[in-house]
């Protein structure tokens, strides 16, 4: 059996992520890359003579105070949140990468100031630190998704610098630099390539909490601008009708739950499987 062989024998074998997480992300990523066509009516279409309509055969999670439907909004919605919490994680991988590198390997006094900030920055609550920050640059998808990146950066630093400082010991990383490569080479491709297990598991666990950080910061106003629809803002405009339009909150905030869980227990099997293989 070859070495590939074994590999992917071994991923195979620890990959465990339940069906039914499948079928959602499955769903959610259909419907943020095809929203029209899984639902034809346009999230901004107005029919005053259908406001407030409760779900059913025709609206199938109702309408809102203006006739917009529900479910057309939802189902739009999923490529605003999912590409904002995408576009987070992607910031927030790279600049941990970087930082975790350096730290690791470089040691002195770049890991003691590095670790310093990252220290301070783990003692905050993720979602406070996300909300200074965009409160600072100001509402927006862009925004939200630097916010959230930044506050995810110092978890995924110390992960990428315990690891770095692990596959540094090896012998092989002693060799490669006995043979007078640089720095740089030896970095990119003897210890990155071994260290990426428990960082690409916890970019996988990283992205169900991201979602809901999106959600979050949108509920409280700093995200998309309505009318364009976004699962967080959805929820916020609901309460208003809460007492006689209950599905225009509940609704929207079950998707993302959801979705959220769906991601985790994805992210879960994925990470079981990374770690797994180091």
């Amino acid at each position: 059996m070859t070495e590939k062989t074994s590999v992917a024998t071994r991923l195979g074998d620890r990959i465990a992520i339940p069906f039914w997480s499948v079928a959602v992300l499955v769903l959610v990523a259909a419907a943020a890359a095809f929203p029209g066509v899984i639902a034809p009516r346009g999230p901004l279409e107005v029919d005053v003579s259908q406001r407030l309509r409760a779900p059913g055969w025709e609206h199938l999670f109702g309408t809102d105070e203006l006739g917009r439907d529900q479910f057309s909004r939802v189902v739009h919605g999923a490529q605003a949140s999912l590409s904002t919490a995408l576009v987070a994680l992607v910031f927030a991988f790279g600049l941990s990468i970087l930082l975790g590198l350096c730290a690791g390997y470089l040691g002195g006094i770049v890991d003691r100031v590095l670790m310093s900030v990252v220290d301070v920055l783990l003692a905050l609550p993720h979602l406070l630190i996300s909300l200074l920050i965009v409160a600072g640059l100001g509402a927006g998808a862009t925004n939200i998704a630097i916010a959230i990146g930044i506050a995810s950066v110092p978890a995924f630093t110390r992960i990428t610098r315990a690891e770095v400082l692990r596959v540094s010991s090896h012998s092989f990383v002693e060799a490669a630099a006995g043979y007078g490569l640089s720095r740089v080479r030896i970095l990119w491709r003897h210890v990155l390539p071994h260290a990426r297990g428990p960082i690409t598991a916890l970019a996988a666990l990283e992205l169900a909490g991201m979602v809901l950080s999106v959600s979050a910061l949108s509920f409280l106003g700093y995200g998309t601008k309505p009318p364009a629809p976004e699962w967080g803002t959805l929820i916020a405009e609901g309460r208003n009708h809460f007492a006689t339009a209950w599905w225009l909150t509940v609704l929207p905030g079950a998707v993302l739950a959801v979705v959220v869980l769906a991601l985790h227990r994805a992210g879960r099997g994925l990470g079981a499987a990374e770690t797994s293989l180091v």
